[in-house]
């Protein structure tokens, strides 16, 4: 078959247009993919020298004890962040899909942390739960009670980070349920309200089965991004984490550029990339049996 030679040009001149996309894709994640896989069979020394390993890396995963809670912290992060945040972000989806006044100012005040830097969302929130001239503890002094070290204390640490992370990601995940919702068929409503169905009923029955795609999405998103928490407990807590702070990824920067372990937190990168791999091929799995199911 005898390709035309305006088809050739508009070949050429799309592989030319992406090409500095490409080149991007390459240069600073594929290849740093690879790089990271090779370098966790290394053990690394001074001055950058390295040398062949082995599988001593991945040996050492399965007696670090240190990694053993930092899997769990980041457990207890995904457990408690995720569900929560999906849960709001529909919630407030659905009530700012109705015809009220300023709705474009409620979106927009939902959405602002979402454009906010994540170093100054950090900032103010530590500002807020400092124990001596914090706010919140300031209105809990007002009731007289006595708050906690937010920050500092073991017990209330993690919470209070994933706290902050919920209120920083609803308003990108509800502007994605608004589109959802926004997608959905008024006639299904109007449909349901003859036959006497209350909001509860419309809500369950076609407001969630419909908008399942769009859950699962945000899902999949959401503990891809749970699993990779670093910044706000670096910003918040520090280079010195306490245990029930510390994160794999935290782990991996503690490891990798405050020991200087280059080859075993490779290792512990190359852990969470098959273990996020594996969560997201599941849950890939599992959407395609509910959606024929349904």
């Amino acid at each position: 078959m005898r390709i035309s030679t305006k088809r050739l040009s508009d070949w050429m001149w799309a592989y030319i247009m992406i090409t500095p996309l490409m080149l991007g894709l390459l240069v600073f994640y594929i290849w740093p993919v690879f790089q990271t896989f090779y370098f966790s069979f290394t053990d690394w020394g001074a001055f950058g020298n390295y040398t062949w390993s082995g599988l001593a890396n991945y040996k050492r995963l399965f007696t670090d004890k240190d990694l053993l809670y930092a899997l769990r912290n980041t457990s207890i992060y995904i457990i408690t962040a995720v569900p929560i945040g999906i849960i709001l972000s529909i919630v407030l989806a659905v009530l700012l899909n109705q015809k009220v006044k300023g709705l474009s100012l409620y979106r927009t005040l939902y959405f602002l942390p979402v454009v906010t830097m994540p170093a100054a969302v950090a900032m103010v929130w530590k500002w807020l739960y400092n124990s001596d001239f914090g706010l919140i503890n300031y209105m809990l002094g007002r009731l007289s009670i006595t708050g906690p070290h937010w920050l500092t204390d073991n017990r209330t640490a993690l919470m209070s980070i994933i706290i902050v992370a919920i209120w920083s990601t609803i308003g990108s995940h509800m502007i994605i349920f608004l589109s959802g919702l926004q997608g959905i068929s008024v006639s299904y409503y109007e449909a349901a309200s003859i036959d006497g169905a209350g909001a509860f009923t419309k809500f369950t029955r076609i407001t969630l089965p419909l908008l399942t795609p769009t859950i699962f999405f945000v899902m999949v998103t959401s503990l891809i991004g749970a699993f990779q928490v670093f910044d706000y407990i670096y910003m918040m807590v520090g280079d010195i984490v306490m245990e029930s702070t510390q994160s794999v990824v935290f782990l991996y920067y503690k490891y990798g550029f405050l020991q200087n372990s280059k080859g075993y937190a490779s290792s512990i990168a190359v852990m969470l990339f098959v273990i996020i791999m594996i969560i997201t091929y599941i849950q890939m799995k599992i959407q395609k049996k509910w959606v024929h199911y349904e």
